[in-house]
């Protein structure tokens, strides 16, 4: 989402010199994979986490669709044979906006079992999974909104492999208190984003309290990455005046 002025190899040499110590990649396609490689080598950067490929059109994740489980272990099949070509540590889980007329229920037990089968391929690679709740403004239909329905999916998967992806911005519209939600997720959180809200825009042009939100962060004892998974509100460079003071509130 960031630096997409160049072409998506070339954004890693502009995340090292813009001070960046890693990146994501939403949805690396089979003829990134080459370019990406080199630009990991040439630049030191790891990639910190990649997605399971989402669908195909407009679908927006696979893991809670019924009758699509060919579909969705394909997906991860394919989202494994990245991450080991790219390194990546962790992979994100996006549960996807079932038809109308699913039943919930059916879509909650295919997820927890599409979680449970990601979770197992990834652990024999060495890479964790992420499942994340994506509020409903912004993708109207998506399955999965809320924290405690996340956490609970965790308690019923049962898979230690299994972890929150906590976005700060999703976090901000559909939790009534963001450094409530923090603690609350605590020890399950195992990868964060953030983006100011409303807006979806770098840090200082909403209302988020990021300084309040980073001290919770910081008692629950997450030390992974923290990732900038926002829409620049112009040019990427330009609006990267937030790193210093993110770099103070988390040293």
């Amino acid at each position: 989402m960031l630096f997409t002025e160049v072409a998506l190899a070339d954004r890693l040499a502009a995340a090292r010199d813009a001070g960046f110590d890693g990146v994501e990649i939403q949805f690396p396609e089979a003829a990134d994979i080459a370019p990406l490689r080199a630009a990991i080598a040439a630049t030191g950067l790891p990639v910190v986490l990649i997605n399971v490929p989402r669908g195909t059109g407009d679908e927006v994740g696979l893991a809670a669709l019924p009758g699509r489980g060919d579909d969705f272990r394909a997906a991860v099949a394919t989202c494994a044979r990245q991450a080991t070509a790219l390194s990546a540590d962790k992979v994100n889980i996006l549960s996807g906006r079932p038809p109308p007329d699913a039943d919930p229920a059916l879509c909650r037990r295919t997820l927890i079992d599409n979680l449970r089968h990601a979770a197992g391929v990834m652990a024999d690679i060495g890479v964790r999974v992420m499942v994340e709740p994506v509020n409903p403004h912004d993708v109207p239909g998506f399955f999965l909104t809320g924290l405690q329905d996340a956490l609970d999916l965790l308690d019923e998967a049962e898979h230690d492999n299994l972890f929150v992806q906590f976005d700060f911005y999703h976090m901000a519209i559909t939790e009534a208190d963001l450094c409530a939600a923090i603690a609350q997720a605590g020890p399950r959180i195992g990868h964060v984003q953030f983006a100011d809200a409303p807006g979806r825009n770098e840090p200082g042009t909403g209302d988020l309290d990021f300084p309040a939100a980073l001290t919770a962060l910081r008692k629950t004892g997450y030390d992974g990455a923290l990732s900038a998974e926002y829409r620049p509100a112009g040019d990427t460079t330009a609006g990267l005046e937030w790193i210093d003071s993110f770099r103070k509130m988390i040293a």
